[in-house]
């Protein structure tokens, strides 16, 4: 009995379905509609076999026809892709991904998102073992300017929302070294936007630094940062590659394919 490799892709049990999912894939390929010919090409399937799935594909609004001979995607693969969408939870993406980087570094690892002028702290993972105590819980919130996840979101925006944020908040401090200043404060997320990630240098803390990459959805909007806390003293730029890849893992799992992001698409440099 011949036996699969792990490594090959299992195939459907029934052929019209594995001839379906070609014809589906050749569609994928391309934003306009092909032509019927050029199908039947790609997938090797003959052209009698390739009109009548596709016929079928098309009474069930998983193909479109907008002309005689030609097929693009369906409506309905909007609306089933819409339902798995609204499932999809950044938190319940990030988890395993934020563990596997904690079990690494032996540091905290914070998920947060913007909410207003602030973010929100909704996931960490963390053990006694890092020697650092937890100063945010979980739910708990932080200016924007005084994070590192927080000044990711402030690079995405444009020059004139982040004016307006300095002015309705003040850019109050909380230690000594926390940014109080804009000029100050956009040159810092000139260093975001341009490198792709940001740091919180003892600003919300005293004796705790932080960076932080960017997690993006499938329309390649941040939505997301991904942070390590450390003690000031033991903050290491050798962990900068392993965040961005878990922050990349991420993303990949909410749909976001390279090349999509709007802001912070400068390259990673440590």
């Amino acid at each position: 009995m011949k036996k699969h490799s792990p490594d090959a892709p299992a195939k459907p049990s029934v052929q019209v379905l594995e001839r379906m999912f070609q014809l589906i894939d050749v569609l994928a390929s391309r934003e306009e509609a092909i032509s019927l010919k050029e199908i039947s090409e790609k997938t090797g399937l003959h052209p009698s076999t390739t009109h009548r799935i596709l016929n079928d594909l098309t009474i069930g609004r998983f193909v479109d026809r907008p002309e005689s001979g030609s097929y693009r995607l369906g409506m309905r693969l909007l609306e089933l892709g819409n339902l798995v969408k609204g499932r999809l939870s950044v938190r319940d993406a990030a988890m395993a991904p934020m563990r596997q980087l904690h079990k690494q570094i032996q540091q905290p690892v914070n998920l947060s998102v913007r909410q207003g002028d602030e973010i929100v702290y909704v996931e960490r993972a963390y053990s006694e073992r890092s020697g650092m105590q937890v100063v945010r819980a979980i739910g708990g919130h932080a200016p924007l300017h005084l994070t590192s996840t927080g000044k990711l979101f402030l690079a995405a925006d444009d020059p004139q929302r982040v004016r307006a944020y300095a002015t309705r908040t003040g850019l109050p401090g909380h230690t000594r070294t926390s940014i109080t200043q804009l000029p100050i404060l956009e040159r810092e997320l000139g260093k975001a936007r341009q490198y792709g990630i940001a740091r919180d240098n003892e600003e919300l803390e005293l004796g705790v630094r932080c960076i932080a990459a960017g997690v993006f959805d499938d329309q390649g909007q941040l939505v997301a940062g991904l942070s390590i806390s450390a003690p000031a003293d033991r903050l290491d730029d050798g962990w900068l590659p392993k965040l961005q890849s878990t922050a990349d893992e991420i993303s990949q799992a909410l749909g976001y394919t390279a090349g999509q992001r709007t802001a912070l698409d400068g390259p990673l440099k440590t």
